[in-house]
């Protein structure tokens, strides 16, 4: 899959659209946002560190960190000592790359989005943050070699169920043996399911946490299901 093309959903009342409130369309998965720039900063404060992160109109929580994000990042900090090829997908501004490189010095961060704007900031806050273990790229020009020891994500849910499961698919090919991805999703915008589709495409998947209406779900590679 390519994923360098604009995906079709259906969002009209999806309150992370991108200039919703100035009329402007567009969505935080578009390639090139069309709404106008209003740089901001934001902050995520976690119980082990806090970063500032350069923001805009266009990508995804734009005006805060996103409560799913924060959960996630929040429930089990621990990143497996021997892992050494971190994946996020989505990144966005970076909130999540950005706290796996901190927490994780010895690691590569792989940061991975469709939203050039979006990837411009993460790419930023990087540098202002002074980790030089992350790599901002679109998804097609991450090397197709390169395998990840884990995926830490808050998934473009609002892409649509079908997009979705494409791209997941995509991407838990990629896990190295043993390797695992963490997945935060909305259990109004369908978690339970996703877990159950997972399951049925022999990814071993398990809710470890349920927080608020957030479910985190642990997902195993499918070597490590044929060999149980």
């Amino acid at each position: 899959m390519s994923q360098g093309y604009r995906w079709p959903v259906d969002t009209a009342d999806d309150p992370n659209r991108s200039g919703s409130e100035t009329g402007v369309t567009g969505h935080y998965f578009d390639p090139s946002p069309e709404t106008e720039s209003r740089p901001s900063t934001v902050d995520l404060h976690l119980a082990d560190l806090s970063l500032r992160l350069a923001t805009d109109a266009g990508v995804f929580a734009a005006g805060a960190v996103d409560v799913g994000t924060r959960i996630l990042l929040a429930e089990d900090p621990a990143i497996r000592p021997t892992s050494r090829q971190l994946l996020d997908i989505g990144c966005g501004y970076g909130p999540i790359a950005l706290t796996l490189a901190r927490r994780a010095p010895d690691a590569h961060v792989w940061a991975i989005d469709v939203n050039e704007r979006a990837r411009q900031l993460c790419a930023t806050n990087a540098v202002e943050a002074g980790l030089s273990n992350v790599t901002v790229l679109a998804p097609d020009d991450v090397p197709p070699e390169l395998r990840f020891d884990e995926i830490w994500s808050n998934p473009p849910i609002r892409i649509g169920k079908a997009a979705l499961h494409e791209l997941l698919a995509m991407w838990l090919e990629r896990l190295a043996a043993g390797g695992r991805a963490r997945l935060v999703v909305q259990k109004h915008l369908g978690a339970d399911s996703l877990a159950t589709w997972l399951e049925s495409q022999g990814w071993p998947t398990t809710r470890v946490a349920a927080r608020r209406a957030f479910r985190i779900l642990e997902v195993a590679t499918r070597e490590q299901s044929e060999s149980d």
